[in-house]
């Protein structure tokens, strides 16, 4: 299928979804950076929340009511708190440091994307 024949979803224009790429990409990084002992914990962890984020906003997008979308929603919303609260454990472990231009960064962008879905979920109320 051609480019100019793929069909356009209702999910790729919300601003939210496009933030949830951009965490994602970012994210991807910093579990590129973690020691192998990881793989398993916090890489795949993040991993599945980081995913779920971008996922759930999709998903939620095709739903028939606000309430609905809603709690979809909560659920990348709960899924942006894991990857801050993961982002904590790294630099507790001393695995990345705070003032890595790396996770200055994730801290940003995880911040934009709570901030965004916070601001939606509360457009549905």
């Amino acid at each position: 299928m051609t480019e100019d024949k793929m069909k356009s979803y209702k999910f790729e224009k919300l601003e939210v979804w496009q933030i949830s790429l951009v965490l994602s990409d970012i994210i991807y990084e910093v579990i590129k950076r973690l020691p192998k002992e990881e793989d398993f914990n916090l890489k795949g962890q993040m991993r599945r929340a980081v995913t779920s984020i971008s996922l759930n906003i999709a998903e939620g997008s095709t739903t028939s009511s606000d309430k609905e979308q809603a709690n979809f929603l909560r659920i990348a919303f709960h899924s942006t708190i894991e990857i801050i609260a993961c982002l904590k454990l790294i630099e507790r472990r001393k695995y990345l440091k705070p003032n890595d231009p790396l996770m200055i960064q994730a801290y940003e962008e995880t911040n934009h994307e709570f901030a965004k879905l916070s601001a939606f979920i509360a457009s549905l109320k």
